[in-house]
């Protein structure tokens, strides 16, 4: 069964953003959407909201389009299109978690940064953190709204704005490496690293403008995968699950790798 947050508990944490990419929204290995993995994750956020828990979720769109997959047609369609595309499969994908957080009994909120008031409402930092404050789900599409920017700096700018205690960044890797693991057996997992280190070594959990935002505002960063159950409220608990990213003097026990 998975661990979920007494509701009567406090947890230590009060406001989270969790950054979403794209391939949490379809099968492994596949594109498009997958409502089995949809509703997996859905369900993790209703465990997550039922504890008091302010959650704030920016969704990537790999699982449809980025920007950079055209990067061999800059000829016919130019790269700033190619952004603003990738930009408009964070919405589709904002656009089922909605719905799905409300067939589970979750109110939630759509805010994408490019209007489209069909849809979606325009972001806007305090009618964000008043829905917050109300315990709705507010989902955060469309990026910053500005091509070249990364969904993972637009997590990391969101998480400043709206004044988030941590960023959790689900994915289906179960933290930092060395380098890539599914390329190098031997690489060794970091319980827990500095903003530094991740910036020195190039490890590329976030782009290093994301990394930049966190450090600057200290907001530490928990790295994990979304798919081992109840990960994502046990971290938000305060139990050292994945890597945690942070400023040196926050680290406990240094930056060592563990197997």
């Amino acid at each position: 069964m998975p661990t979920s947050l007494s509701s009567t508990s406090k947890p230590p944490i009060q406001r989270v953003l969790l950054k979403l990419s794209g391939e949490s929204f379809c099968q492994s290995g596949q594109s498009g959407l997958s409502v089995p993995e949809i509703v997996l994750i859905a369900e993790q956020i209703k465990r997550v909201v039922a504890s008091g828990v302010q959650l704030a979720v920016v969704c990537g769109g790999g699982n449809i389009l980025r920007g950079r997959d055209l990067d061999g047609f800059k000829q016919t369609i130019l790269p700033a299109t190619a952004h603003y595309m990738g930009m408009l499969a964070t919405v589709i994908n904002g656009l089922a978690l909605l719905d799905t957080l409300e067939s589970l009994g979750v109110p939630a909120r759509l805010q994408s940064a490019i209007r489209m008031e069909g849809v979606a409402e325009p972001f806007i930092r305090r009618r964000c953190i008043r829905h917050l404050e109300k315990g709705r789900v507010v989902i955060l599409a469309a990026g910053t709204g500005s091509p070249f920017v990364t969904t993972d700096t637009a997590a990391a700018l969101r998480s400043r704005e709206i004044d988030a205690t941590l960023l959790i960044k689900a994915t289906r890797v179960d933290g930092v490496y060395s380098s890539d693991p599914l390329k190098n057996p031997h690489a060794v997992k970091y319980s827990e690293i500095s903003f530094q280190d991740v910036l020195r070594q190039n490890l590329g959990v976030m782009d290093a403008q994301a990394i930049h935002h966190c450090m600057e505002q200290n907001i530490p960063i928990v790295v994990l995968n979304y798919q081992k159950s109840g990960t994502i409220e046990r971290a938000i608990a305060g139990e050292r699950l994945g890597t945690r990213v942070s400023t040196v003097s926050e680290l406990n026990s240094g930056s060592q790798p563990v197997s």
